[in-house]
């Protein structure tokens, strides 16, 4: 293709393979200057590598980018900031060890003569950028102390002040509420008003019809088509994205069931700073859901029930015994599993291979005296490779190179290796598409029906209602109410998540 009159970045005729794998087949299409372009696709369709080529992460095998109107080589990601192309990525690259302001200028530090940083004014003007976002972060903060949803407006943050004339965000909205979506929109909407180019990656097929004005679909690499929002909708797109007419509804059939037996009690918990006298049930073969605004303090309640984090005061009990949980191990030991939120700071190990990061917890069971097993550990790992059609060239293959969904698919299998009784999901479809949502709410489901009880933690409202036969509302770490049956609705959870109802 040539370039178009008006096209910011044309891309043309693009292929990329790795490990003799191709990834990306011959992609042209061109993005013009001031509009909000949507890039969608399943997981593996070809999307990351796309805007990685882009933004001058990866080189492409063949093909060529056009920025406007001429031919331009982005040999590395300075490259294209120096071009005015900036990435907000899905997973983060932040320093933890950094303060928030350092990690948002990082690299483009603002300098008051050579080797003196003026902080004061890197200070003052991410505190801006940040109140306009509407998140109350503190910018001597350091990063590790955030949750994973501040941190996603910190690299917005560390993004937007790059001052880019093309910004590329690869799923922004995984860990936001609602109401800071609606907030990013708008600063999108005044980003493109200003004359700023967009491509934005989602899954959230709502998400992509309100805030774009084209909607690109790739599929397993190749182009699909290139739409007007206003001319599609989403049953429409999710049929391009999956290549069948028969889109099927996505959460499995509520199954009627006997309350069962308890199986996780927590008992008047009490976190300093957190929670204060919480409590909390979970049932036998249950999906238990926990919803609430970011920082209600859902997460750090998981942490708390796993030993991550000190406990104070109250009770947790195991199939009616008190236990005592001081760390991981012991929740392990009595076959509690959790699948964190932070899939690359606390889940997978990227350079390690499909059947290491499997059997990463256990890996005893897969020694014979001191050498590990290597058949019975590939043989286990090709089976959950099966079971959720994980997309990988060979099981030698480093996380690294996978896409976001089917890294998520390997850490559920690896904590479905352990043998869990109760398993903690932890926002378990975090940047993963529509068909592979579906693949693990049915998994989620059949793991209920065999006995294995799931504590759903997600900030998707449609989620939480279509997964859950119960669910706790949380709201400034207390639960301000317990939700079954029609009651299980987006008014009464955000009723109570908001504080128009009240706490229990």
């Amino acid at each position: 293709m040539t370039a178009k009159t008006g096209d910011i970045l044309s891309i043309e005729n693009i292929t990329k393979s790795f490990s003799g794998v191709k990834v990306l087949s011959d992609i042209s299409f061109g993005i013009r200057s001031g509009e909000i372009m949507g890039l969608i696709g399943e997981n593996g369709a070809g999307k990351s590598t796309l805007i990685k080529i882009i933004s001058g992460i990866y080189q492409p095998d063949s093909g060529s980018l056009k920025l406007d109107g001429k031919e331009t080589a982005i040999p590395d990601y300075i490259t294209a900031k120096s071009l005015g192309i900036a990435i907000v990525p899905q997973e983060f690259n932040l320093i933890n060890t950094l303060t928030v302001f350092e990690n948002i200028f990082l690299g483009n530090e603002i300098r008051r003569r050579p080797g003196l940083l003026d902080k004061q004014k890197m200070r003052e003007l991410s505190a801006k950028q940040l109140e306009d976002l509407k998140m109350p972060v503190r910018v001597n903060q350091l990063v590790s102390s955030l949750s994973v949803a501040e941190k996603q407006m910190v690299e917005i943050s560390k993004a937007l002040m790059l001052h880019a004339r093309l910004l590329v965000m690869d799923e922004p909205t995984t860990t936001l509420t609602s109401r800071e979506v609606e907030t990013l929109f708008t600063l999108m909407r005044d980003l493109k008003s200003q004359g700023v180019t967009i491509i934005f990656v989602s899954h959230k097929l709502n998400e992509v019809k309100t805030i774009c004005d084209r909607i690109t679909v790739l599929r397993d690499g190749n182009l699909i088509s290139v739409d007007e929002a206003a001319s599609v909708n989403e049953e429409d797109i999710a049929r391009k994205m999956i290549g069948r007419k028969d889109f099927a509804k996505i959460f499995p059939e509520k199954l009627p069931r006997e309350a069962g037996t308890e199986v996780l009690d927590v008992n008047g918990l009490v976190v300093k700073g957190l929670f204060d006298g919480l409590s909390f049930s979970l049932r036998r073969g249950e999906v238990l859901g926990f919803a609430g605004l970011v920082g209600s303090g859902r997460t750090e309640l998981a942490e708390s029930v796993m030993g991550l984090r000190p406990v104070q005061g109250g009770t947790i009990s195991v199939n009616g015994k008190t236990v005592h949980i001081k760390k991981p191990a012991d929740a392990l030991r009595y076959k509690l599993g959790y699948l964190s939120e932070d899939r690359q700071g606390k889940g997978i190990v990227q350079g390690f291979n499909l059947p290491q990061n499997v059997t990463l917890i256990s890996l005893k069971e897969y020694l014979k005296w001191v050498l590990i097993d290597k058949k019975a550990e590939t043989d286990k790992t090709a089976e959950y490779v099966r079971a959720f059609k994980i997309r990988a060239a060979s099981d030698k293959m480093q996380l690294r190179f996978l896409s976001g969904g089917n890294q998520q698919k390997v850490y559920l299998s690896r904590w479905l290796d352990t043998g869990p009784e109760i398993l903690i999901l932890d926002e378990p479809t975090r940047g993963i598409d529509v068909n592979a949502k579906h693949e693990i709410y049915e998994f989620i489901h059949q793991l209920a029906e065999r006995g294995i009880s799931c504590l759903v933690i997600s900030s998707e409202l449609e989620e939480v209602i279509g997964l859950c036969s119960r669910v706790y509302v949380m709201r400034e770490g207390k639960i301000a109410g317990c939700l079954e049956g029609n009651h299980i609705n987006g008014e009464e959870i955000m009723f109570h998540a908001t504080g128009i109802k009240g706490s229990t």
